[in-house]
C-alpha cells in the first residue's frame, strides 16, 4: 500500500492519519507542495491520497500555483477508484475539484467542539466512527457547498457541511480529526499570535478543554483514520 500525502502549509503533519497508515504498514510518499516539492501528474504510482490543511483558502491559485494540478490529480484518483481524503483546506479543495462552491471568510470555528453524523453518516464506513457525536478539533473560517452527487455525512452547530463522500472512497472532512493533543499543543505554541486574535482566552482554557475533550477526540480521530485506511486498496499502484 503506497499513499501520497500532500502538505500545503508548514507544521501540518498527517498526525493520526499518518499513525493509522504506519499501523497498516503503508508506504508514505510525502510531498511538501508549499516548499515547491512536485506532485505526480497521475495517480498510477499510489493507492490513495491525503490532502492536508493550511491557512490559505481553496481559491488561492496565485499564491499556491500547485492547486490546479492538485485538483486534477484528485479527480484522477477518484476516476481510478482510489481512496481520497481531504482535511480542512484539503476538504475545501476536494469540494472545489468536484463542483462544490468555496465560501470564504466566515467566523472562525476553533477548538474542541462536537460534530454529529447525519443519517447518512451513521451508515458510512468512515464517519460511523463518530458514534452519535464526538468532540473533535476545529480550526477554519471557510466552508463549501456539497459537490453534486455527494453524501452529506456530518455537521456541527456552526458549520453544516463538516464531511462528505463522493462515490466509494472520496472524502472531504472539514474538522481536524488528525490533530491529537500533542499536535494541538504544537499549533498552540507556533501559531499563538494568530490564535490570540480570535481566541484570546485560549492560553487559559486550552489545558482545561484538552483534559475534558482531548481523550475522546483522540480516540475518535484514530478510529476515523483507521476506517479510511481500510478503504485504500493495496496493489492499485504501479
Amino acid at each position: 500500500m503506497r499513499v501520497l500525502i500532500v502538505e500545503n502549509y508548514k507544521s501540518t503533519p498527517a498526525g493520526l492519519v499518518g499513525a493509522a497508515l504506519r499501523e497498516a504498514g503503508a508506504e508514505i510518499d510525502l510531498r511538501r507542495a508549499h516548499l515547491g516539492e512536485p506532485l505526480p501528474d497521475a495517480p498510477v504510482a499510489h493507492d490513495g491520497i491525503v490532502i492536508l490543511g493550511g491557512e490559505q483558502n481553496a481559491l488561492a491559485d496565485a499564491a499556491c500555483p500547485w492547486f490546479p494540478g492538485l485538483l486534477g490529480l484528485t479527480r484522477g484518483f477518484a476516476e481510478a477508484d482510489k481512496a481520497v481524503l481531504g482535511i480542512c483546506l484539503g476538504a475545501q479543495l476536494v469540494a472545489r475539484a468536484f463542483g462544490g462552491e468555496n465560501i470564504l471568510e466566515r467566523p472562525v470555528e476553533f477548538g474542541w467542539r462536537e460534530v454529529r453524523p447525519t443519517p447518512a453518516g451513521r451508515e458510512d464506513p468512515v464517519l460511523a466512527g463518530l458514534g452519535e457525536g464526538s468532540p473533535v478539533f476545529h480550526w477554519h473560517e471557510d466552508t463549501f457547498t456539497l459537490p453534486p452527487g455527494s453524501a452529506h455525512l456530518a455537521a456541527s452547530a456552526m458549520t453544516e457541511h463538516q464531511a462528505f463522500r463522493i462515490g466509494r472512497a472520496v472524502y472531504g472532512v472539514q474538522f481536524h480529526f488528525e490533530a491529537d493533543r500533542p499536535l494541538v499543543e504544537d499549533w498552540s505554541a507556533e501559531f499563538a499570535p494568530t490564535i490570540l486574535g480570535y481566541a484570546p482566552d485560549w492560553p487559559e482554557r486550552r489545558s482545561v478543554d484538552a483534559a475534558r475533550h482531548g481523550p475522546q477526540s483522540d480516540a475518535t480521530g484514530l478510529e476515523l483514520a483507521r476506517r479510511w485506511v481500510r478503504l485504500v486498496k493495496p496493489g492499485g499502484a504501479g
